[in-house]
């Protein structure tokens, strides 16, 4: 991987090959149950915030129904208090397409005004379709997003959990319109490689759309925190392998990371899935999670590498949920 940065198709946003995903600021609901996250605080986000951006992952993925908006509110705060680090800053953001948003080109542009009320800016480098659930064509969808970029109030425009067929389809239906689709966000990782194998990851790259790759570390699996006999708590239901099978992968990782220079699990497979010319965006909760993230950028897998955790990888559990919906 050559590469340091990636150009979002249709625009002139730069973004770093890794990210930060931020479903957890805020959404209490979720992850402030089952003994999750409990050391999570305003202080240890802005950590993560700050730790983040220092080290170069200045991409941030975020939505509309992150704790009903308070994780947009969160970074709003972040943003306002610190310019200069604002500066440097990708924002990303979602509309979720609920069904019964029929009146979809006026549903998106309110929840896109909304989220930039509580963002505090006025405009949102990429903002995506938060799955493909609407009953509106993607010709209404596209609409939709022409709409809210030729008024200036977006740079970039994405999906979510779009299939192979479903990212043709809302890439042909843009350049009716004279845009480009410039990411799909998927879940991705050495827990759930179907992405890869099911030909998603060669059409985005046909495409020019970059795959953000939410819960790279399988939630916390793949870190080498939890074991059979540890099983990680709360509500992590991706990809939902038995831990003894995560455990052989995670023995891989450290074999790997061993021979990288004391590279831990979580870093090595973060750097498989940059490999895979996706970009991660695993979540920070502090600022040691946020460097720890940040270890997997400045150094590469070789063919081998690649090659041993490709075998050791599995293809994924794929529900009704995470087929509608992504979480960061």
């Amino acid at each position: 991987m050559n590469l340091d940065s990636y150009t979002l198709a249709g625009s002139d946003v730069s973004i770093p090959l890794l990210g930060v995903g931020t479903w957890a600021w805020g959404d209490r609901s979720t992850w402030g149950m089952g003994g999750y996250d409990t050391e999570l605080t305003t202080a240890s986000i802005q950590e993560a915030w700050d730790a983040s951006i220092d080290a170069g992952v200045t991409l941030f993925d975020t939505a509309e129904v992150y704790g009903g908006g308070e994780s947009e509110r969160i970074i709003g705060a972040m943003l306002g208090s610190d310019p200069e680090r604002a500066s440097r800053v990708a924002l990303a953001t979602k509309f979720m397409p609920s069904p019964w948003k029929l009146n979809v080109k006026g549903a998106l542009l309110g929840s896109l005004r909304a989220s930039i009320g509580r963002l505090g800016v006025t405009t949102v480098d990429l903002y995506q379709i938060h799955g493909p659930i609407s009953l509106r064509s993607h010709a209404a969808l596209a609409d939709a997003l022409a709409n809210v970029h030729q008024a200036g109030l977006v740079k970039a425009v994405g999906v979510s959990n779009y299939s192979v067929s479903e990212t043709r389809s809302m890439a042909a239906e843009l350049a009716k319109r004279g845009m480009r689709l410039a990411t799909n966000q998927i879940e991705f990782s050495l827990l759930r490689r179907v992405p890869e194998t099911g030909g998603l990851l060669a059409t985005c790259a046909e495409l020019g759309v970059v795959p953000l790759a939410y819960s790279p570390i399988g939630q916390g699996r793949l870190t080498g925190k939890y074991s059979t006999g540890h099983p990680p708590p709360g509500k992590r239901n991706f990809s939902n392998h038995p831990m003894g099978i995560v455990d052989t992968v995670v023995g891989k990782l450290r074999m790997i990371g061993e021979k990288h220079g004391g590279k831990t699990p979580s870093q090595v497979a973060l750097n498989w899935v940059i490999a895979k010319g996706a970009v991660p965006i695993p979540g920070a909760k502090s600022r040691s999670q946020a460097q720890e993230n940040a270890g997997a950028l400045g150094w590469t897998l070789d063919a081998d590498d690649v090659a041993l955790l490709d075998e050791a990888a599995l293809p994924g559990i794929r529900t009704i949920a995470n087929r509608f919906w992504q979480h960061g």
